[in-house]
């Protein structure tokens, strides 16, 4: 890798590869902390899916209480979206100069006000708003997760990790729409945001006790914006890292299409209850941490990365022409089974596209993990943010746009996995 060398250069005379002895204890201690670890870093990568996947049912009930259209609703997804894409921009450069814990736990305050915020908001325009301030607050728990994770493991080690989080904060997805569909029993939608108050609190406490700084001062990087510009512009003249970060972006938008899209294809389309689509939604969330784990335990170190993550893609691709048909009604009326199925493989294909994606980048970039999990998240986010008003342009009646948006952003995955990253070159990519 010929971006490695340069970039991982030494300024003193300590380098990565043979780091101090105070720096290599703090990293062994912090692994020691194993168990611990892995539940706070979990947390932290759950709060995206969490912020989102809760809210989810509420969409039509939010839709009615503030008289806004369903493409108005939608936007209230993509500003938290778009805010976590370019928070990450800000707080992935910042780690890598101040250290990682700092500027996570500014963030995760920041994102209890603006979500006790979310609560009050009288329309939809200000719940925009208030919900771009969360998203670029909480970006901080995304981009410093995965920097803390690089900071501690490597090579298939890290792929592995990845795998595990993936376990962790899995159940975000299955859970938060069950309970946001139980807390719309006994309140309107403002109660979701308040109970996604407590739990912001409640992560930042056990953020504040539980994760101790993993980056040395002797490895965080100097100088101030324009160096981490520089820095970014590195990492994207790496053909590679380029490939396999917009891979993952549009994997991401494949995924957060079904996201924005389903509420309104699953309820108003096939006519099923904000309880039964959580319940769907949380059975497609298991399939996503079963293969997950298939991934992790079996795959990994037995199969290589690239040909794990062509398969993941080539499935994905395949699921949405299967529900591009099906929503055309190329097989005439279909009912919300076969619907279900096609999202079913769609979602657990992401098992074997995301962690290694992240885990194929992030091994490009041991010198700047931090700007490097920022441009991972940035890409994912703004990607994710585009795809979403487009599902719903075509209305509430039909689930045509949200296939084409999911089979034209695997295609670009794919495109962008075999050009850049030309997985069947030996030495594209650390195996």
């Amino acid at each position: 890798m010929p971006e490695r060398g340069p970039a991982t250069a030494p300024s003193k005379d300590s380098s990565p590869a043979t780091p101090s002895p105070t720096s290599t204890a703090s990293l062994t201690a912090a692994r020691r902390t194993g168990l611990l670890v892995t539940f706070v870093l979990g947390g932290l990568t759950a709060l995206p899916p969490l912020s989102m996947d809760m809210y989810l049912p509420a969409l039509p009930a939010v839709t009615t209480a503030l008289n806004s259209p369903a493409s108005t609703v939608q936007l209230t997804l993509t500003a938290c979206l778009a805010g976590m894409a370019l928070g990450q921009l800000v707080i992935g450069p910042m780690s890598d100069k101040w250290g990682r814990r700092r500027p996570l736990l500014i963030g995760m305050v920041v994102y209890v006000l603006a979500t006790a915020l979310c609560a009050f908001a009288p329309t939809a325009e200000l719940l925009i708003g208030f919900r771009l301030l969360q998203g670029l607050a909480g970006a901080a728990a995304i981009v410093i997760a995965r920097a803390v994770v690089r900071d501690l493991y490597d090579g298939v080690e890290m792929a592995r990790f990845f795998s595990t989080l993936m376990l962790i904060s899995g159940v975000a997805p299955i859970i938060a729409p069950l309970i946001g569909g139980q807390v719309l029993r006994f309140a309107d939608w403002r109660g979701v945001f308040a109970v996604l108050t407590v739990v912001g609190t409640v992560l930042t406490l056990t953020v504040w006790r539980g994760l101790e700084e993993t980056l040395p001062p002797e490895r965080r990087q100097t100088g101030g914006v324009g160096a981490a510009l520089l820095t970014m512009r590195g990492l994207f003249a790496d053909r590679v890292f380029a490939g396999y970060t917009l891979a993952g972006g549009f994997s991401f938008a494949v995924l957060f299409s079904y996201i924005s899209a389903s509420p309104f294809v699953v309820q108003e389309i096939y006519g099923a209850s904000p309880q039964t689509f959580s319940l769907l939604f949380g059975i497609n969330s298991v399939g996503l941490i079963a293969v997950g784990q298939v991934n992790g335990k079996l795959l990994v170190g037995r199969v290589s990365l690239d040909k794990v993550l062509g398969y993941g893609l080539a499935v994905i691709t395949s699921a949405s022409v299967a529900l591009l048909l099906m929503s055309a009604g190329v097989f005439g009326e279909v009912g919300l089974f076969p619907v279900c199925a096609g999202l079913f493989v769609l979602m657990s294909a992401m098992g074997l596209v995301l962690p290694n994606t992240n885990a194929q980048a992030l091994m490009r970039a041991p010198h700047a993990a931090g700007s490097a999990s920022a441009l991972l998240g940035t890409s994912s986010f703004l990607v994710g943010a585009v795809a979403s008003p487009l599902v719903g342009i075509a209305g509430e009646d039909t689930a045509v746009p949200m296939a084409v948006v999911q089979l034209t952003c695997s295609l670009l995955a794919v495109l962008c996995f075999a050009v850049l990253c030309r997985p069947w070159r030996s030495g594209s990519a650390a195996a």
